[in-house]
């Protein structure tokens, strides 16, 4: 018995990947390393590099590996750049999960954990969300999600396949270990990039949008450390092991942290007063989005373990002056 992990060489896949592999699963990665690392993937595990979309392929990885089980994390995730290309999000987050969801099904895997997002919310009226408020995606990204969530419900009805789908909310941090961490050089995340500027790897910062109904007038987002995330997916793999039902769950701590007050907690641990550009709004960004995460504790029995912003901001500053050190050699 194997799990199969998409994407498992990029940011939240790696993490999952260690997280398995600490409790002794068998873990195979299926990643294209268009954005992942080989080098993230240890020695534990298998890693295999092709498109998820290519189902003669998956479906051969399937049989040899005996997969019963997959954790999808492989997409597209960058709101802006889904603005500009939503065919090419719509490809990949939509087409090619429908892809590998018809190769599970031949494949005769039994559980699959879907790597969502807080973006099938679009401008929620409300704060916190709960799940059951009404979905109104804004942007490209957070539809080619949504569409991947109907047909993983659908394919569920159709076949002896359970799924849990997790919403998350905004990732962050690294690997207490040091193990891992966010390590694309242009990523987008607040926290990854205002660390990059605390070690002038950036020339500074730039803040989108400072006029939003917000209490400092920047965007609100609910920062989950990503170890936690990554249990949250163990949990949900037991559930489904145990035989519980379908479930869609918000992921996040429950309580959000602004722009500002995020960038100020890194000056604050960095001991560096790096400039801070405020511009307009982007694109298909919310004003706030915090999880009503009370669901996920009381299906899953999860309970984070690394729900404080200034202990997530230490992790992300150390794997930082990691890759540094890395990419000099």
């Amino acid at each position: 018995m194997a799990i199969l992990v998409s994407g498992g060489a990029g940011y939240i896949g790696s993490h999952m990947v260690l997280e398995l592999l600490d409790r002794g699963e068998q873990v195979v990665v299926l990643d294209d390393l268009s954005t992942g690392f080989w080098w993230a993937v240890p020695k534990e595990a298998t890693l295999v590099q092709g498109d998820m979309g290519d189902q003669p392929f998956v479906e051969r990885v399937i049989a040899e590996h005996g997969i019963t089980e997959i954790a999808h994390f492989a997409a597209k995730i960058v709101v802006p750049d889904s603005v500009s290309d939503p065919l090419g999000y719509y490809l990949n987050n939509t087409v090619k999960t429908r892809a590998l969801l018809e190769s599970a099904v031949r494949g005769g895997v039994k559980h699959v954990i879907f790597s969502s997002t807080a973006a099938v919310y679009g401008e929620p009226p409300v704060s916190p969300v709960p799940e059951e408020i009404a979905l109104n995606p804004i942007n490209p990204y957070g539809r080619s999600k949504l569409m991947s969530e109907w047909m993983l419900s659908d394919v569920a009805r159709a076949f002896p396949l359970t799924y849990v789908a997790l919403r998350y909310f905004n990732v962050s941090g690294a690997d207490p270990k040091g193990r891992s961490g966010q390590s694309t050089p242009n990523a987008t995340h607040l926290i990854k990039v205002a660390c990059q500027a605390a070690l002038g790897q950036r020339a500074g910062l730039e803040v989108f949008g400072t006029d939003y109904p917000t209490p400092d007038g920047t965007c609100v987002r609910d920062y989950i450390h990503v170890t936690d995330l990554a249990r949250a997916h163990l949990s949900a793999l037991d559930h489904l092991r145990a035989g519980g039902a379908n479930l869609t769950l918000n992921c996040g701590y429950g309580r959000g942290y602004s722009v500002k007050q995020v960038v100020d907690v890194v000056k604050q641990v960095s001991g560096v007063d790096f400039p801070v550009k405020l511009s307009g709004r982007r694109a298909g960004d919310p004003a706030s989005l915090v999880a009503k995460a009370d669901r996920i504790r009381s299906e899953l029995g999860w309970q984070p373990e690394h729900d404080d912003l200034e202990q997530i901001v230490r992790q992300a500053l150390a794997w930082e002056d990691q890759l540094k050190t890395r990419n000099a050699k």
